[in-house]
């Protein structure tokens, strides 16, 4: 990556990757999301790389969006920062001035359409949303430049292979929330025992009728 004389971010090689249908610019992570019976579970690890140096042992990629939408990322740190405030500040408006809550749809939409805008500087995140509303618990998968996909579980980062094949072997529909936390756990785990980009424990976010309740493990 480098940035030009305008402060606009640049990804060499960027053409060549995204004929490929690669990922290898987004920088290491392992972030999961899991739609279970009354809610959605968001998980990501805490290790932050900067290519072969581990920046920081508690970096935070999970985030609150709403009282009952939150985020996930893979990618910059700053970046999912930037689009979690821009994302936020736009949820409220919409919530003041129609005088509901936001849905989820609506929420990874919009975040949608950021991404899409910032195309010609992206902002590099991989990202899932999930929360509950009236419809249910859902749950969206993002790209850098804002492609929208809903799933029942998700896994994006570098770990993303290993995790998704635990995902994949174990998810079924109906779990509860406590055997879709320990599914999330064993698949973040999973990736964290062979993908050095990630690692250093687990961040939470349960998103239940009850709210959202954030929790971290350490290892």
């Amino acid at each position: 990556m480098y940035i030009n004389e305008n402060g606009e971010k640049h990804m060499e090689g960027y053409g060549a990757q995204a004929q490929q249908g690669g990922m290898a610019w987004i920088p290491g992570a392992t972030t999961v999301g899991v739609v279970c019976a009354g809610g959605v579970i968001l998980a990501s690890e805490k290790r932050v790389t900067y290519g072969h140096l581990v920046m920081s042992k508690g970096g935070k990629k999970v985030f609150k969006l709403t009282n009952q939408i939150g985020a996930a990322y893979a990618g910059l740190v700053g970046d999912m920062q930037v689009l979690t405030r821009e994302v936020e500040a736009q949820a409220n408006l919409f919530s003041m001035e129609v005088g509901r809550r936001i849905s989820v749809r609506a929420t990874a939409k919009l975040m949608s359409n950021i991404l899409f805008n910032r195309r010609y500087a992206p902002l590099i995140t991989q990202t899932i949303v999930g929360g509950l509303d009236d419809e249910g618990p859902s749950l969206y998968v993002l790209d850098v430049l804002g492609s929208l996909i809903p799933d029942k579980y998700a896994a994006v980062g570098s770990g993303t292979e290993i995790a998704m094949g635990v995902l994949e072997e174990s998810y079924k529909e109906g779990l509860t929330v406590e055997e879709a936390k320990a599914l999330v756990i064993r698949a973040v785990k999973s990736a964290i025992s062979r993908d050095a980009m990630s690692g250093d424990g687990i961040d939470f976010m349960i998103i239940t009728k009850q709210g959202v309740t954030e929790q971290s493990v350490k290892f």
